[in-house]
């Protein structure tokens, strides 16, 4: 018990610190190749904060652990939108880009819709059972590609005086940061995960019920630190960037691969959750065009963490 304790504090302590050295290594390198602070958040830092899913869910495909591998990316989706963003918002109002506002944050939405389709075989074409087939893996991979390419074709677009604020390291310690940081993340994720399953089952908690709360929430740790040190950096991008990038890279990636590698049993008492991902997706895009048009007011972070409350409520309540 009390190395399971010491293991908790520990997480936290490199996933701040880690979040810090990723941000930090992560705009350097933005300003030195003059790449824009959307695609950085996008690429570098999605992949790196999404590292943790990535691992649970390739762990739990191969132990065939499904409700564990679906509700960690559906559960992370969630509280990447309601919790990360929201909180991200109430310390500092979020302004995005139009770019980001009518592209990449409509992706994210069509991301939680198609796996909605692709996951309820039974209920649309009537079988016995529903999987996320190697075939459906291989369609994700395909429009993860896609994306990649879309984002690499925006790379050089920014603005003038994006990087004015930026402090320029030496490449050499900006990716020594960046791969520091995301190793700090990704170990202190793990410690954190690990730690709280431990305690969970000591209480009694259900698999579905952890994967969708505690390893979802666990794993996304490394979003909330990155995104909560960017937003007092006032650096709305890497946040924005961050949240849409790891959203994409879970549902198009992750999913993908973990499909390929094994198809995936779905629980379709899962569906709720699928629903509950869209709406966040669609929810959010309806807090950028009213009331105040490319922004995330304080307000509306508030919001948004009030929703995470209440989803998080009601699964603790459903067992």
């Amino acid at each position: 018990m009390a190395l399971t304790i010491v293991l908790f504090i520990a997480g936290f302590i490199l996933l701040i610190f880690g979040a810090n050295w990723l941000v930090d290594g992560a705009a350097s390198i933005a300003r030195k190749h003059k790449i824009s602070n959307i695609v950085i958040g996008l690429t570098i830092v999605a992949l790196g904060t999404s590292s943790p899913e990535l691992v649970v869910n390739l762990a739990a495909s191969f132990k065939g652990s499904a409700d564990i591998a679906m509700g960690n990316i559906l559960g992370s989706n969630i509280a990447n939108i309601l919790l990360i963003l929201g909180v991200s918002a109430l310390i500092f109002p979020l302004r995005v880009n139009s770019n980001t506002q009518w592209k990449e944050i409509p992706f994210s939405l069509l991301a939680a819709v198609l796996i909605g389709i692709c996951l309820n075989d039974s209920l649309i074409d009537g079988t016995k059972a529903s999987y996320l087939y190697r075939s459906d893996g291989i369609v994700l991979i395909a429009f993860f590609i896609l994306f990649m390419a879309y984002t690499f074709s925006i790379a050089k677009q920014k603005k003038e005086d994006e990087f004015q604020e930026v402090k320029e390291l030496k490449p050499i310690i900006s990716w020594i940061m960046i791969f520091g940081g995301i190793g700090g993340l990704v170990l202190g994720g793990k410690w954190i995960v690990d730690s709280s399953i431990e305690i969970a089952t000591w209480l009694g908690m259900s698999e579905a019920v952890i994967s969708l709360t505690i390893v979802a929430l666990g794993t996304s740790l490394p979003e909330l630190a990155t995104c909560v040190v960017a937003a007092y950096k006032k650096n709305a991008d890497i946040v924005i960037g961050n949240v849409i990038g790891s959203n994409i890279f879970n549902v198009f990636f992750v999913l993908g691969v973990s499909a390929v590698i094994k198809p995936i049993p779905f629980n379709e008492a899962l569906n709720f959750d699928i629903i509950v991902g869209i709406f966040a997706a669609f929810i959010l895009i309806v807090f950028l065009i009213t009331p105040r048009k490319n922004i995330l007011d304080k307000w509306e972070g508030g919001v948004l963490f009030l929703f995470y409350i209440a989803y998080i409520t009601f699964l603790l309540i459903r067992g």
